[in-house]
């Protein structure tokens, strides 16, 4: 009996029935071969990268064909589905909040409602702003990609797009009167629109219209639009070349910043790194296009964020200080070697600040739970009091209005918008109403595990009250560890609580290449030390082991988008650990970053191929060019969606026709399409739902009662 019919088990014969085919169509072989510094490297499937290619979207549809009868006839896909469906349609969701004026502005999925919206409130009163489903079709979503109100809240910018390509296209608002105006302006993904304080017009980042090449992200422009003018007019503020005494790389894209109170505006460069360089100008100058920029800090000085009060800039720097300091400068003086400390370095991780009138307020984390700091005018630093230890994923303030607002989770706590006062009091403002979803039989527990050079990895699970450490458990095991970014900490795991149901134990870790004890733990796991962010998944799934909270007959890990590295590595380095991989959007090629439109702006994190030591650590994690013919693999399900503008989906293509060529365990290799989605962040609520499901059948299926 082979091991797919071993999988199937009952559901096998169901299958047959149905005339599905006994295997995935088998991609062909067309192999390229490259020569890197004396290396030779063979690419079987480089025509994968050719979206045109005629064999391509019959290879993608055949394969979904194949992974929907497979998953289609696992006998616990409809039972979780009702489930996730019924916890994701309870939940309010909410991501994104802003105070301009009188106003609230907020970014909610309604419980019930299939995408996100836009709400303002002011004076106790709600209004629904852009709702992005009213020009849904049959066969096509619009999404909500990202919004910036002008400093009074009178004016709206915003960007919407189609099918979750995040390709977006800028709207404008008048809020008053909930009247769109006429102008339309294309190309801008991430605009980050910055008002003038009268409102009267913005400044934002476009992109080339080169869609789906490498030169996609390539010397994007910053501009400047005034209200009721001709966008295809709009005055180019920076763009590479233009000022001989600015200059920098095609990879990192100009935003300009203005801010009320202040005759200054702000000129970052910014790339995949968290560090921006920062230069100054008179905002006059600005608009009339003669600015002179003068520099404040640049890449080097590693500054990840900056607020401009009249002439005064506050920084948060991290050089020499790897957690975090602010310091102060004069706009007159700007220099960052300048600059006056005012909160110095601790045990917390500082990520950012927002002003409000009463002072600054910072987002701060300590190994991964969220912290609020405050600093006076008078310079008294005091942490604000948080409800419960969790994620403050946002803070949002007003320079004219004391007090702040945050949103706030936990593992079993949704996303709810928090106030802060002047007092320093916190108070759910009701913004974001509880679901009915009883949490009280789950319980939550955070440990650590002692990687291979004694660095202790922190990590958290979730599971059932009463849990019995018999090795027995089936456990689905994330991790990202990236940019550091601290992708894992505590959020509502609404659709998780489904495969907890099941008695499954979900757990998160804090690899290294994120951000949960700063910058150190971002360098310990990027570029030559990256290996230290999948063996340090490889450690905690062995912790886990020891300890008898699973075994690997039970063990599924998984990751998203930068997550393929630690899972798609750890699968091949330790097959035997894991009954189940589960890749997500998933990097599995980076060696072929050159043929993808997000690619060469993640030269930063990842190294250039051109050089040497570039190129030493992309192979090191790829993961595709890993896999080794007769390996026998644990099953593995790698998702992609059309659309994707962030990883090629020739990524999991690569990744899934290369495993199911090599693979000698008999576990099925399935490659999950969406043919109307992107990476996953203009997804409708109903296709994170199917993509649940799917993914917890396919786990529960391989670890579950072996």
């Amino acid at each position: 009996m082979s091991g797919l019919v071993r999988f199937l088990s009952g559901a096998a014969l169901a299958l047959a029935a149905a005339g599905a085919a006994a295997a995935p169509p088998v991609a062909k072989v067309v192999p390229v071969t490259d020569t890197h510094f004396g290396e030779k490297v063979v690419d079987r499937y480089r025509w994968m990268e050719n979206d045109k290619d005629p064999d391509w979207l019959p290879f993608l549809k055949n394969q979904n064909a194949y992974t929907r009868s497979v998953l289609d006839a696992l006998p616990l896909r409809g039972e979780l589905l009702a489930r996730i469906q019924q916890l994701s349609g309870d939940v309010t969701a909410v991501s994104r909040i802003e105070r301009a004026g009188s106003k609230t502005f907020y970014q909610q999925r309604p419980a019930g409602s299939n995408n996100f919206k836009l709400f303002v409130q002011e004076g106790g009163k709600t209004r629904l702003l852009v709702d992005p489903t009213t020009l849904d079709t049959a066969t096509s979503h619009y999404s909500l990609d990202w919004w910036g109100a002008s400093p009074d809240g009178s004016k709206l910018a915003y960007g919407l797009s189609k099918d979750g390509s995040e390709d977006s296209v800028l709207h404008i608002m008048d809020v008053a009167s909930g009247a769109i105006l006429p102008e339309r302006i294309a190309n801008t993904q991430s605009a980050s629109p910055s008002w003038l304080e009268d409102s009267s017009g913005f400044f934002y980042n476009q992109l080339t219209g080169k869609v789906n090449t490498p030169e996609r992200y390539l010397d994007s422009r910053a501009r400047f639009h005034k209200l009721g003018e001709d966008p295809a007019k709009d005055r180019i503020v920076m763009a590479r070349g233009q000022d001989r005494a600015v200059k920098y790389d095609n990879i990192q894209a100009p935003v300009v910043v203005a801010t009320p109170h202040s005759r200054h505006a702000l000129l970052f460069l910014a790339d995949v790194r968290q560090e921006n360089r920062i230069l100054i100008a008179p905002l006059q100058d600005v608009l009339a296009g003669r600015a002179r920029w003068t520099a404040v800090a640049d890449f080097a000085d590693e500054v990840t964020g900056a607020d401009l009060q009249g002439d005064e800039l506050y920084l948060l720097s991290n050089r020499g200080h790897p957690r975090g300091r602010i310091v102060k400068v004069s706009a007159q003086s700007p220099s960052v070697k300048n600059a006056r400390e005012v909160v110095a370095e601790s045990g917390l991780v500082l990520q950012s600040m927002v002003r409000a009138k009463d002072g600054l307020y910072v987002r701060a984390m300590d190994g991964g739970i969220g912290r609020v700091l405050r600093l006076d005018p008078n310079g008294k630093l005091a942490n604000v009091g948080l409800p419960f230890d969790g994620t403050v994923p946002a803070l949002a303030a007003d320079p004219d209005a004391p007090g702040a607002l945050m949103l706030l989770s936990g593992w079993l706590t949704p996303t709810g918008i928090w106030s802060i006062d002047a007092n320093g009091k916190v108070a759910d403002t009701g913004i974001t109403p509880k679901p009915a979803i009883d949490v009280s039989s789950y319980t939550t527990e955070r440990r650590f595990a002692t990687a291979k050079d004694g660095t202790k990895i922190p990590y958290s699970l979730i599971y059932k009250k009463g849990l019995r450490k018999d090795g027995k458990n089936p456990a689905f095991i994330s991790a990202y560890g990236s940019y550091g970014a601290a992708a894992y900490t505590p959020s509502f795991v609404n659709r998780s609580l489904a495969l907890i149901d099941q008695g499954a134990i979900v757990g998160f870790a804090n690899v290294r290449g994120g951000g949960e004890y700063g910058r150190g733990w971002h360098r310990a796991g990027q570029l030559e030390n990256k290996p230290n962010t999948w063996r340090d998944l490889i450690a905690v799934v062995e912790d886990m082991h020891k300890e008898g909270y699973t075994a690997p007959a039970h063990t599924a890990i998984g990751g998203r988008s930068a997550g393929g590295i630690p899972t798609g590595m750890a699968l091949t380095e330790r097959p035997d650990l894991f009954a189940a991989v589960v890749s997500g959007v998933g990097w599995h090629n980076p060696l072929r970053y050159v043929a993808e439109q997000n690619g060469f702006a993640e030269e930063p994190e990842w190294g250039a191929i051109r050089d040497k030591a570039g190129f030493k650590a992309l192979k090191s994690i790829d993961s595709y060019q890993a896999v080794k013919d007769g390996g026998k693999y644990p099953a593995v399900l790698l998702t992609t969606g059309v659309t994707d503008p962030r990883v090629a989906p020739f990524h999991p293509a690569k990744m899934a026709a290369r495993l199911q060529a090599a693979s000698t365990s008999g576990k099925p290799v399935l490659l999950r399409v969406d043919f109307d989605a992107g990476h996953g962040m203009g997804s409708t609520r109903a296709q994170q739902d199917a993509e649940a499901a799917d993914t917890y059948a396919f786990i529960l299926a391989q670890t579950k009662g072996k």
